[in-house]
């Protein structure tokens, strides 16, 4: 499971703090997959790193800023959600990942989500065959 995609998935519908964010994540995913506020914030440090999101905020607290997910941040987002993983399981399943986060971004579509999924499904299953 990508929490990096699910912090962008989550930043797509406005800036957002950190602990709104792990908040919004395990309601996201039915406290299923609960996160500490460290991978929160180091994820956030990451993503405005790598030019995916920014924030709003000055200093070192990482607690008084906001972040928000910037263009690139998008377009890597939308590439996330529209790939399967690979044919190994994940130790957390990436599809109701990806589902759960889908219904929350606008323009998304879970539908589609399913669909690659099950593309990738069935041509490994040819693939297996042969």
């Amino acid at each position: 499971m990508s929490v990096r995609h699910a912090l962008l998935a989550l930043l797509s519908d406005g800036p957002k703090y950190g602990m709104q964010l792990r908040d919004e994540y395990e309601a996201t995913t039915g406290d299923i997959w609960p996160l500490n506020a460290g991978q929160v914030y180091t994820t956030l440090q990451r993503l405005d790193r790598d030019g995916l999101a920014d924030s709003d905020g000055a200093g070192d607290d990482e607690r008084h800023k906001r972040f928000r997910i910037i263009a690139q941040g998008g377009s890597e987002l939308a590439g996330w959600l529209r790939t399967p993983p690979g044919p190994a399981a994940p130790p957390r399943d990436e599809l109701v990942t990806e589902v759960l986060v889908a219904t929350r971004v606008p323009g998304a579509d879970a539908a589609e989500v399913v669909q690659a999924h099950r593309r990738q499904a069935v041509e490994l299953r040819v693939v297996v065959r042969q």
